[in-house]
């Protein structure tokens, strides 16, 4: 049997970013070391690197929580250079989708001087990737420090849907979450979102959830593009 393509999901638009929500696992670990040793970053600074919903904004919101830092995502860094505080602790979300060069450039400064004890940056791709002309940031991205946070593996992701399932009291048949690893998008919101949907048509149809509940749901992607 051919499989199915993984499918892209209408992912919700809050999430839960509390460190008791955070699901741990080794496609983490290393991410999570890293974070917990900020007075060891080359610089003061530190790229967090993953792929789309693999946890970078909860991981960096939990760091944030845990050292007072400011979160601001890199579209606005330019705005708010001036108003920055010294000895603020910083994350800037995203810097790859992005950002003012000459205030990542005096931002990476700030932080090597010691103006900013902790610099924590976001992005998908590696910082030599950054779009950078000037060329004195494009040097620093070269030799900038990164973690990869790495895509959730199947045991994680089959924590993760046991988790949210049982939070909501939903039954759920055998191989359900077998059928769904290999179809769906491998994220946290994802897991969430697919969670949801499932336990909103399982009581429609006053059944536990099954593999039937589960293709119906990602065929409804797969047929529009929506979960509607």
């Amino acid at each position: 049997m051919a499989m199915t393509p993984q499918m892209a999901l209408d992912l919700p638009a809050r999430e839960d970013f509390s460190e008791a929500a955070f699901m741990l696992g080794p496609s983490n670990a290393a991410a999570r070391d890293v974070l917990s040793r900020s007075d060891d970053w080359p610089r003061n600074v530190m790229a967090l690197i993953g792929p789309e919903g693999a946890g970078k904004s909860h991981l960096a919101a939990i760091w944030a929580l845990q050292n007072q830092a400011l979160i601001l995502p890199a579209a606005a860094l330019a705005g708010q250079m001036s108003t920055l505080a010294a000895d603020a602790l910083l994350v800037i979300e995203d810097v790859d989708r992005g950002v003012d060069e000459d205030a990542l450039f005096h931002l990476l400064n700030r932080a090597a001087e010691g103006d900013i004890p902790a610099l924590l940056l976001t992005a998908r791709t590696l910082p030599v990737y950054w779009p950078a002309r000037l060329p004195d940031l494009a040097s620093r991205l070269r030799a900038l420090v990164h973690v990869d946070l790495n895509e959730a593996d199947d045991a994680l992701l089959t924590r993760m849907m046991e988790k949210q399932l049982a939070d909501r009291g939903a039954p759920v048949r055998p191989g359900v979450i077998d059928y769904l690893l290999p179809r769906m998008e491998r994220s946290v919101a994802a897991v969430r979102v697919l969670a949801e949907r499932m336990d909103k048509l399982a009581l429609v149809k006053k059944t536990p959830i099954t593999r039937a509940i589960a293709r119906e749901i990602l065929d409804s992607w797969s047929e529009t593009g929506d979960a509607a």
